[in-house]
Formats: structure tokens, C-alpha cells, sequence
């Protein structure tokens, strides 16, 4: 009778563990690498910019798909060219879904971007890649509204630079705030992200 209690506890506590185990591995497979926002979701703020050719484009366009915005300006002598560029390359590991994901590049300096100039540059990256810019009025808004910091620095030698937030923003598919990534993520993070947001959307 003992030895039939002691097996049962045994065959109880490696289905218990058998069970945990599992878990944890699916746990694991499906956590995402960029820092998460907490639930439930933030909606994205909406905003509208009007593009290079004339077209008003609206974030709520984009519902349905994946976005992926960034904010910078198209003087920037590092992080905005280095943070695209490695935008074009997770877009790169997954060809077959690219159309599923949309990178939108807001200016943070409308002194001297255009909606053409920062389309214009934009597309040096990603010939899909759209850049956004408009007045200050408008841009304002939508900075405070995605708690971005900007701050226009002119040095001794008159050098203007603008001191900026550099975290890309990813919004799901329902048009909610996700994910962001800090300047310097890994690229195979996001594309990590990206595939299993697009295989496993919630």
C-alpha cells in the first residue's frame, strides 16, 4: 500500500513537473525582446502629416499592419541614419512579410525639413520607408503626444544639431503601442519580434 501511495507521488510530481517545464519553454518562445508596454495596450495617438506628393497620410491608414516609427531629422550625423539603416535590414530577413510592416520617420526638425527632403531621405534607406515632416505646430503635438524629447542645441561654431528621443516605436496591428527599442538594439531582436507578432498577431 505505501509503495502504491510513493509511486502515485512520483508520477504526480513528474506530470506536475513535465507540465511546468513546458510552460516555461512556451513562455519563453513567445516573449518579445523589445521593452513592452504594460496592459492594457496604449492606443497609438493619432496623427496626420501631409506627405511629399501632396497626399495627407493618417496613422490610422496603416491599421492592420505593423509600424514602425522612428523619430530624427535628416541632419542628424549618427544614430537617425544608423536606426534606419538597421530598419531596412530587419525588413530584409523577411522579405515574404515586408508589406506587413510600415516604417513612418517623423521629423524633429521642421526648420529644415520639407516633407520632400525628409521623403527624399528616407528613401535612401527603404525605397517603402515614408518620412513625414510639417510645421511646428503640428509636430509639437505629436511629439507630446508620444512623449518625445527634442531640443534644438546650436554650438560656438553655429553648428545646429537637435538633441532628440531615439527609441523606435512598434504599433500592432489594432493600432496599439506594443514594443519600443532603444538606439542600439540588435537587429535580429526586432526581426525576432516582428516575425512572431506577424505568425502569432493578438
Amino acid at each position: 500500500m505505501d509503495k502504491k501511495i510513493l509511486l502515485v507521488g512520483f508520477v504526480s510530481l513528474a506530470v506536475v513537473a513535465t507540465a511546468t517545464l513546458i510552460a516555461l519553454l512556451f513562455s519563453k518562445s513567445n516573449s518579445f525582446r523589445g521593452t513592452a508596454y504594460s496592459e492594457p495596450y496604449p492606443p497609438a495617438p493619432y496623427f496626420e502629416l501631409t506627405h511629399s506628393s501632396g497626399d495627407l497620410i493618417r496613422l490610422s491608414d496603416y491599421r492592420g499592419r505593423i509600424v514602425l516609427l522612428f523619430f530624427g531629422y535628416t541632419f542628424c550625423p549618427d544614430v537617425c541614419p544608423a536606426t534606419l539603416a538597421e530598419l531596412n535590414m530587419a525588413l530584409n530577413e523577411i522579405p515574404e512579410q515586408a508589406d506587413s510592416v510600415q516604417v513612418l520617420y517623423v521629423s524633429v526638425d521642421p526648420d529644415r525639413d520639407t516633407p520632400q527632403i525628409i521623403q527624399e531621405y528616407a528613401e535612401r534607406f527603404n525605397p517603402a520607408f515614408i518620412g513625414l515632416s510639417g510645421s511646428l505646430n503640428e509636430l509639437e503635438k505629436i511629439w507630446q503626444d508620444y512623449d518625445i524629447f527634442r531640443e534644438v542645441v546650436i554650438s560656438d561654431s553655429n553648428i545646429v544639431t537637435v538633441s532628440h528621443t531615439a527609441r523606435v516605436i512598434l504599433i500592432d496591428h489594432k493600432s496599439n503601442m506594443r514594443l519600443s527599442y532603444a538606439f542600439g538594439t540588435p537587429v535580429e531582436d526586432i526581426v525576432y519580434d516582428l516575425k512572431l507578432m506577424l505568425e502569432n498577431p493578438q
